[in-house]
């Protein structure tokens, strides 16, 4: 019965881990290419976009990290009935702030190195492409159906882009 409860254990750690990298990841390209987005639909200028995104990527990151650490301790501690180490909503904590952080970066390269014009089709397509891509990850890691996973990750993920442009207009 231990050695049952151990390989749970493991596999709940496992499952932990590629949730905060998929939430991580999943929740910046989609805020961020929204936002880029949103931005560029509206004029704004080159400077105001990357220092907006900037900014975006790494507060989000860290408030995206602190609400993984306090979820998942909470959620050990619920089902250990005690406390518990917080060495696992620790490491949890920090796959979801380099996942936003690293992947909050695809839809800003574009604006770092194109003009504004260039770079807003760029960043959707490059953001479009990359949940697609942590959709297919997402799917195979958790052993279901990749290519379904990855395309509702993209079309889900293209809402956000489309609500970026429309508020970006509309508030123009």
């Amino acid at each position: 019965m231990r050695l049952r409860l151990a390989g749970s254990r493991s596999r709940f750690v496992k499952a932990m881990y590629i949730r905060n990298f998929l939430f991580g990841g999943e929740d910046s390209l989609v805020s961020t290419v929204g936002l880029l987005s949103g931005l560029a639909a509206a004029g704004s200028e080159r400077p105001a976009i990357v220092l907006t995104g900037i900014v975006l990527i790494f507060v989000e990151a860290l408030s995206m990290a602190v609400g993984s650490f306090l979820s998942e301790n909470s959620a050990e501690e619920y089902l250990a009935r005690s406390a518990v180490s917080a060495r696992d909503a620790i490491r949890a904590g920090l796959i979801m702030f380099f996942s936003y952080s690293i992947l909050g970066m695809i839809p800003l390269v574009p604006y770092l190195l194109l003009d504004v014009q260039t770079a807003f089709p760029a960043s959707i397509a490059f953001s479009i492409g990359a949940l697609f891509l942590l959709g297919m990850t997402g799917g195979t890691g958790f052993r279901v159906h990749p290519v379904r996973n990855a395309l509702r990750m993209s079309l889900l993920g293209g809402l956000a882009i489309i609500v970026g442009i429309t508020v970006g207009h509309l508030v123009t």
